[in-house]
């Protein structure tokens, strides 16, 4: 049985003791270790709020949050739980701390006290794996947007987190930077890591496993992109949009071509069209 990297039970946050509106309100959501789960919404569904209680920089009004078991209102597990689920923010430069690429992503390790050999082997390991390791020695500062969220990601793989959440983290990049970090984190889903992005860019959540859609603070719709994107009146109704080739192929099926409602990939509806 796969187990549960987070186990959200009934969690209801809000930002002012005396409000009657919650920012979180009732999500009960389970993510599997190794899941891609892409969370959409328009601004103020309460997505990015979500991320932060995963990653205890909030903590719920109502209700639990466990990280591999650990309850994340815990402070003695605080440490633990941001080791263990990582956090991306939108701002890249809001997480780059050093003047060395490979100087800012030893800055975690160094600082839960790893060995030096094993802070080396990490920071290698982490520059491979997204990709940056020929930048090693270059000042972030240098860097394209893309290849600093990249960094920002790499600084998160060497504190050996197994989850990463990233919030909008491609919200500031142009299409090339944000394409380089979308395979980033598809390269990271094939070798394991748990995966949470917050997005509303619809293309990027097709590439997930998952897609929870939140409004108002509630989770809507939860299932595969294709199970999710099938229903596109209600997507509209949350202010989001689908898939153009989701809306294509079910334009295309109203004028009475044979064609599936659940496809969310250009290559598959050009194959079925040329059939």
């Amino acid at each position: 049985m796969i187990e549960n990297i987070i186990r959200i039970e009934n969690v209801k946050f809000k930002y002012e003791k005396d409000s009657t509106d919650f920012a979180v309100d009732g999500v009960n959501l389970n993510i599997r270790k190794g899941e891609f789960t892409a969370v959409i919404g328009h601004n103020g569904s309460g997505k990015s709020t979500l991320a932060k209680l995963i990653n205890s920089i909030l903590l719920p009004t109502e209700g639990k949050i466990y990280v591999k078991e650990m309850d994340t209102s815990d402070d003695s597990r605080l440490w633990d739980i941001r080791q263990t689920a990582g956090m991306v923010f939108q701002n890249p430069d809001n997480q780059l701390v050093a003047t060395i690429v490979e100087e800012d992503i030893a800055f975690g390790p160094e600082n839960q006290g790893v060995e030096p050999s094993e802070i080396r082997k990490r920071v290698d390991e982490a520059l491979n794996a997204v990709g940056m390791y020929e930048f090693r020695k270059r000042p972030p500062h240098m860097l394209s947007g893309g290849q600093k969220q990249r960094i920002a990601i790499a600084g998160i793989l060497a504190l050996n987190s197994d989850c990463i959440i990233l919030d909008e983290p491609t919200a500031m990049l142009d299409p090339s930077g944000r394409r380089e970090v979308m395979e980033t984190l598809c390269k990271l889903k094939e070798k394991g890591k748990t995966i949470i992005l917050i997005t509303h860019y619809m293309d990027e959540a097709v590439q997930a496993d998952r897609v929870a859609v939140m409004d108002k603070g509630k989770i809507k719709l939860d299932g595969t992109p294709k199970e999710v994107f099938r229903n596109i009146d209600e997507i509209k109704k949350f202010g989001l949009d689908v898939p153009q080739v989701t809306e294509l192929a079910q334009e295309l099926s109203k004028e009475g071509l044979d064609i599936p409602l659940d496809i969310i990939d250009v290559k598959e509806l050009v194959d079925l069209l040329c059939q």
